[in-house]
């Protein structure tokens, strides 16, 4: 005869457990025989309640967050731009360019003189407002000079700088950088300063003999000055400015430079008109000396011939 155990063993048959600990085991409901080394779990019949949430107590919340929370505000329009430049790189480079070149000139006009205007009384000045004595001493004909030359260098400017960033890149970083910074310096802003007074002096109505002497005149002096400011700024663009804010950032330092090349220009054409004007004084001073030369000599042809 085989033994109980084994027989529950080989048969597979399950048997009623008695009750444990007092609970009270509805008729009809088994409960598995566990093998041995497998421990056994037991199932709470009256489990205990879910704990209740607490309101936090009034001095945690007017403990600040962290810091980049109060700043968020002020990286999401950076995000949002760098964003559109990657959807849209040329539109976002020429609506950038228009905006740095109009704050650039309106600022230079603003710091330099107003420009003289022929048959307009002064008189008056204190019955205009504010607004209305702001936009009528702006010559708006520059400013939109200003805005063709800058959306016009956009995006051949972005393309340099693209091809910029993709070249020259050797094994020491030092170098690369040394090398783009070199390039840039004597290559890109000698060419471009010579095309922003160029085309300055060209759409103003000036002649191509007067606009070589304005290139002259400006060239050497803002690249010089351009030395102490662009190298800086074209390494620290490469080294921790990402591709996509890098025409933001550069933006940024091109409204200062522009407001100086703009007084440069404005103060280079005053240099020019003032040289034109004493060379016209000069010339109608000879022409009226030798007018009176020529009188004397017939007043004397005269006097000899009675």
């Amino acid at each position: 005869m085989i033994p109980a155990s084994c027989a529950w063993a080989r048969t597979g048959l399950r048997r009623t457990l008695p009750p444990r600990h007092g609970l009270k085991i509805p008729r009809g409901t088994t409960r598995p025989h566990s093998p041995a080394g497998i421990s056994r779990v037991t199932r709470r019949w009256n489990p205990a309640p879910l704990p209740v949430g607490q309101e936090a107590p009034s001095s945690t919340k007017t403990i600040p967050g962290p810091t980049w929370l109060w700043l968020e505000p002020i990286y999401e329009p950076f995000r949002a731009y760098g964003r559109v430049q990657q959807r849209r790189p040329y539109t976002t480079q020429f609506v950038s360019a228009l905006v740095i070149y109009f704050v650039g000139d309106i600022v230079a006009q603003s710091i330099g003189p107003a420009p003289a205007k022929e048959g307009v009384e002064v008189d008056g000045e204190e019955e205009r407002g504010w607004l209305q004595a702001w936009g009528e001493d702006r010559d708006w004909a520059r400013t939109a000079r200003a805005l063709f030359i800058g959306g016009a260098a956009a995006v051949p400017g972005y393309r340099w700088f693209l091809w910029l960033g993709n070249s020259f890149n050797f094994g020491s970083k030092v170098l690369s950088l040394t090398t783009k910074v070199a390039v840039n310096q004597i290559l890109f802003t000698p060419l471009f300063n010579s095309y922003f007074f160029g085309m300055h002096s060209l759409l103003s109505g000036a002649s191509i003999s007067e606009t070589l002497t304005r290139i002259r005149n400006t060239v050497p002096t803002s690249w010089v000055n351009s030395c102490k400011l662009w190298p800086a700024v074209t390494a620290f663009m490469f080294v921790y400015v990402p591709i996509q804010y890098r025409s933001i950032f550069g933006g940024v330092i091109a409204i200062g430079w522009q407001t100086y090349l703009s007084l440069l220009n404005q103060r280079a054409a005053a240099e020019e008109e003032a040289e034109t004007t004493e060379d016209q004084a000069h010339n109608n001073a000879s022409h009226v000396s030798s007018t009176v030369d020529d009188v004397r000599r017939e007043c004397r042809g005269e006097k000899c011939t009675a």
